[in-house]
């Protein structure tokens, strides 16, 4: 049974206008639409409508997962710290991971993700290879000390999350389970009518193999992805690979010392010698976990800094600044590798292939011509840590990459057995062997989720919510509801919508036309329609559809069968 919302009882206030710190159009239309009410940084509150709006948006990422096989269970936000020390990650996680102590002093954290959680269940619940494969997933409350949250929902510090965990006997059945998943992700956001690409990503702190995002690609993300338009290949920047430019080709020369007074960059150091970038060095200096490491790269490309944490298994990653570079005895603009003793040199593929490039002198206005890897200099590790950027080439085809902003709406990890091993999920085979099972790891931000839908679904007088996700299905605007024909057409109307199923927000308050026409605009229900004097007096009700309908008079009796029940 649905009853009517009447607005006169409803706890809503609209905005005329988005308070100014309000920069993102979702973030706008959640404060003005009176979605969410902001308690402190990162810390949203939801209203009545908002809720029913997260309810509907929770409510279809069920259907998918639940179609695709999976069971919903519960996890606890509070876990004990054991558990993170279990797996590592609670250094891994550094200050972002909120930790408290309860009476007992025992250290407890209000958990960002729940790998650890359901780990520690399988482990006591998964015995044989008939318990598998199984696929696990809840909506849960997360709690990340986000040090610059942004964007209303976009990045917070409490927000829900569906996470969904799958278990498998082997690596074979887990491309099994992710695909399940993943095709389930794409029914998910098309439904939610937010267009999401799917792009190579990197796991970060869960960790795993593979890894992929759905990236809603939009203006005001805050994630980069390239693009190559000639094969379809996307990845997130901090996974891209590229075609670098070729270096320039030569015999290795002997090294010479130049002087170049005043030259601290390598636009000025290829300017004053008249060669290209990609024939110079470039090096960086970063602080990995507290110990000082020097990065050289051809000096036409960019240090990937994700890259190169991922390489050094780092915690903590933070380039030096200019004091911490001199207490080194590094020169910033003019330092290279040779004869660097006591500190770690890591080098980019590039910068060893390259023939003859110029390097700093490591002293003041001087830089050494015609370096050569093996020959002048040497790194600990040689690996791709460079940043793939817009322009480049496409790593799979002659195509060159595009840099767009994204918004991250989902991931999905093949976790392998890494969780596996540390909790001692083993389970018994077909032949009586223990073995390890395999796990895939799968999430949706549903908070986040939702703003994608309002900047995906909107104009310039409010949200346009998709018919499977708007909060109402029909927004009623009443005029002159003092009138007896128009209060007597109001009650049919309402138990109409009733026995059709469909939910109705009536606009009953003693406003002016025009402000209960703006605020129908503004929160954007699929369908407007008006029971007013003039409308029956031609005939029926009004009836506007949000999404760039025209008005028109329906007599009332088919009302209903004009909306379409049941529809989206």
């Amino acid at each position: 049974m649905t009853v009517a919302t009447r607005m006169s009882r409803y706890f809503l206030k609209t905005l005329r206008e988005a308070p100014a710190e309000a920069e993102l159009p979702s973030h706008r239309l959640l404060l003005r639409a009176g979605l969410v009410s902001p308690l402190a940084a990162g810390l949203y509150s939801f209203t009545p409508l908002g809720w029913r709006a997260m309810r509907k948006v929770e409510e279809l990422v069920r259907e998918e997962m639940n179609l695709a096989g999976a069971q919903e269970l519960r996890l606890p936000a509070l876990q004990p710290l054991e558990i993170w020390d279990r797996s590592g990650r609670s250094e891994i996680f550094g200050g972002v991971l909120l930790r408290l102590r309860d009476r007992r002093e025992r250290d407890f954290v209000l958990a960002p993700t729940h790998e650890e959680a359901i780990s520690t269940l399988a482990a006591a619940q998964v015995q044989s290879y008939r318990d598998l494969p199984v696929t696990l997933y809840q909506f849960q409350q997360k709690f990340r000390d986000e040090p610059r949250p942004r964007g209303g929902l976009i990045r917070l510090r409490e927000f829900c999350m569906k996470d969904a965990y799958s278990f498998d006997p082997d690596w074979e059945t887990l491309d099994e389970s992710y695909q399940a998943m993943f095709d389930a992700y794409g029914r998910i956001f098309a439904r939610a009518e937010v267009p999401a690409v799917p792009v190579e990503a990197d796991s970060g702190a869960i960790g795993g193999k593979d890894s992929q995002e759905f990236i809603f690609l939009n203006e005001n993300g805050e994630d980069e992805v390239l693009l190559c338009s000639a094969c379809g290949y996307a990845a997130n920047a901090e996974k891209a690979v590229f075609r670098a430019d070729p270096p320039v080709e030569g015999e290795p020369a002997p090294v010479e010392r130049v002087d170049t007074p005043g030259v601290t960059t390598i636009a000025a150091l290829a300017r004053f010698l008249g060669l290209e970038e990609r024939q110079t060095a470039k090096a960086v200096f970063y602080s990995a976990d507290g110990e000082p490491v020097f990065v050289t790269i051809r000096g036409d490309l960019e240090v990937n800094d994700t890259k190169l944490r991922n390489l050094l298994k780092a915690v903590e990653l933070e380039p030096m600044d200019d004091a911490a570079v001199a207490r080194h005895g590094l020169v910033a603009g003019s330092a290279s590798p040779v004869g660097l003793e006591g500190m770690r040199v890591v080098a980019d593929v590039s910068a060893t292939e390259a023939p003859n490039l110029v390097g700093g002198a490591n002293e003041p206005d001087a830089h050494l011509l015609n370096l050569n890897y093996g020959r002048d200099w040497t790194a600990a590790i040689v690996d791709d840590i460079a940043l793939a950027e817009s322009g480049h080439g496409c790593p799979h085809c002659d195509g060159r990459l595009e840099a767009r902003s994204g918004m991250e709406l989902g991931h999905v990890f093949k976790l392998g057995s890494m969780y596996a091993e540390a909790f001692d999920i083993r389970y018994l085979d077909g032949e009586g062997e223990r073995r390890h099972a395999v796990m895939g790891c799968y999430g949706i931000g549903v908070d986040r989720l939702l703003a994608a839908v309002l900047e995906a679904n909107h104009d310039e007088d409010g949200i346009i919510w998709p018919r499977t996700l708007a909060p109402f299905d029909v927004h009623v605007v009443v005029l002159g509801g003092e009138q007896p024909e128009v209060a007597e057409a109001l009650g049919e109307l309402e138990a109409a919508l009733e026995a059709a199923g469909l939910e109705a927000l009536v606009d009953d308050r003693d406003e002016s036309p025009g402000a209960k026409f703006k605020d129908a605009d503004l929160l954007g229900m699929p369908v407007r329609l008006t029971v007013s004097p003039r409308a029956l007096g031609r005939g029926g009700i009004e009836l506007r559809i949000r999404d760039g309908g025209d008005n028109e008079i329906v007599p009332l009796p088919e009302v209903v069968e004009r909306i379409g029940a049941g529809d989206g």
